[in-house]
């Protein structure tokens, strides 16, 4: 059942946020405006499910008082019943999409996203691969209208990547990207092979929702800042000025190093970015971590060290260990064009999980 108090409240909050946004309630401060437009926003599609349930709902009842009706002739009463059967199936779906909506939303969920790829196991070929991962990422955001920004890029010999670190901006971007953090594993014949055989290699993902400095105060006292020259491959000097920056953060023993501008206050201000993100994400695992045991369903840990998807070049296919789902579409998802379908179905599973949780708990 749903919860009737719960719904008349949101359908009450949006009435009132209506009123004063249309100025009924008096002059709005620009700001409190803002404020308001986006929580309406958030809460819009839900209200609207709500109105197409109680709508079907009061259908339902109306056709059902028909049919006991004595007034009710034969053939009326034959058009009746069929619609009867169309409302009570659509009823549960309606019902279903309420109760997806009402599940208690992630605080990360709407921020933008710290993307860090790096080869693992395989050398070259891991580091090929993590290219193609990064490439993937790229043409999935362009396809969300999201954007993307290279932090900072180590490259390989061969033009794979090392560790590249992406910050991609745009709306629910972590809740999008947030299930593809772990290894990734590809099994293919490598452009290095001359003897056909197919090689298995992985790189880590990690995807950090975006933390500002009121999600995470970091004190001076508790951060150790080296300032080095800058070096590419073969440790060659690419700055002639010491513009490369070390951040250390004391408390955790979080290193995070950013070189790529020249100028030393540009990349201090990066490092600081992504040494946020690592803190704030390290504080919502140790979080997560003491629900886990709760939530046997739950789709990944977020570990970096778990394997969660293999793909297989071979036979096209792409494999998620964690939800069983196979797709023999590896080019599209590698396109950036699939991707959404795997994403999607990892959400699905996940909030399906925490609604088994709750009505299990209830």
């Amino acid at each position: 059942m749903l919860p009737e108090d719960k719904l008349k409240m949101i359908q009450s909050r949006s009435e009132e946020l209506e009123a004063a946004m249309s100025g009924e309630m008096g002059e709005v401060a620009p700001d409190d405006f803002v404020r308001m437009s986006r929580e309406y926003a958030e809460i819009k599609p839900l209200v609207e499910a709500i109105q197409k349930f109680q709508q079907t709902r009061d259908e339902l009842a109306g056709i059902e008082e028909m049919l006991e009706s004595p007034d009710t002739d034969a053939e009326m009463k034959e058009m009746a019943e069929l619609e009867q059967e169309e409302l009570k199936a659509l009823l549960p779906d309606l019902e279903h999409s309420i109760k997806i909506q009402l599940l208690p939303k992630d605080d990360a969920d709407e921020k933008n996203a710290i993307l860090e790829i790096r080869a693992g196991t395989g050398g070259e070929e891991a580091a090929l691969f993590a290219g193609d991962l990064y490439r993937m990422y790229q043409r999935y955001a362009e396809s969300q209208g999201w954007t993307c920004e290279t932090m900072s890029m180590s490259e390989s010999d061969l033009g794979g990547i090392k560790e590249v670190i992406v910050k991609v901006t745009g709306r629910n971007v972590f809740a999008n990207l947030k299930f593809e953090s772990g290894v990734h594993r590809v099994q293919r014949v490598p452009e290095t092979e001359t003897g056909g055989r197919i090689h298995t290699s992985a790189a880590t993902v990690a995807v950090l929702p975006e933390a500002e400095e009121v999600d995470v105060q970091i004190a001076d006292s508790d951060i150790r800042v080296d300032i080095f020259r800058a070096s590419g491959p073969g440790g060659q000097s690419v700055n002639t000025t010491d513009s490369a920056v070390r951040i250390t953060h004391i408390p955790t023993g979080i290193v995070v190093q950013q070189q790529d501008e020249k100028s030393q206050h540009k990349n201090k201000a990066k490092a600081m970015s992504v040494l946020r993100s690592r803190i704030y994400e390290a504080e919502r695992a140790a979080k997560a971590a003491e629900r886990s045991a709760a939530r046997k369903g739950q789709v990944g840990s977020g570990d970096r060290s778990e394997r969660i998807r293999t793909y297989n070049f071979p036979q096209g296919r792409l494999t998620d260990h964690r939800i069983n789902l196979t797709l023999y579409k590896l080019d599209k998802v590698l396109a950036g064009e699939a991707l959404d379908e795997v994403i999607d179905a990892l959400i699905s599973e996940d909030q399906a999980a925490l609604l088994a949780e709750i009505e299990g708990g209830a």
